[in-house]
């Protein structure tokens, strides 16, 4: 199987950055495609992005296009999601998932990480 560990939230001021990382241990990681999603209270999850098995193909939600960016280091074993111009309504407990084809639906996913909390405020 596959472990997915998620790091890099915190609290940050509206208009900030942060950067999430999930580490990823077990089956070779770059046979994965790996997504970003996220669920806010009362929410249902929500995609935020994916980026295919050698990282030649991404796709982004409309709410975050042009404020992150997601990318990945197959010899790190670990994929990242850089969050520029953050928020409110970025509020979120943020999740990393591997699956076979990078794709926008959370079913797709075969494996998650526990999340890590983003919190921006005004």
């Amino acid at each position: 199987q596959v472990q997915l560990v998620e790091s890099g939230g915190g609290l940050v001021q509206a208009g900030g950055s942060l950067r999430l990382s999930c580490a990823a241990s077990g089956r070779p990681f770059s046979s994965y495609a790996m997504g970003w999603f996220r669920q806010a209270p009362g929410k249902g999850r929500e995609f935020v992005a994916t980026i295919s098995w050698n990282g030649g193909i991404t796709y982004y939600a409309d709410s975050v296009k042009g404020r992150f960016t997601i990318s990945r280091d197959n010899a790190k074993n670990t994929v990242y999601l850089q969050m520029n111009s953050l928020r409110p309504e970025d509020t979120a407990e943020y999740y990393c998932a591997a699956g076979e084809f990078a794709a926008t639906m959370d079913d797709r996913y075969s494996y998650w990480g526990r999340g890590t909390q983003v919190t921006v405020s005004s």
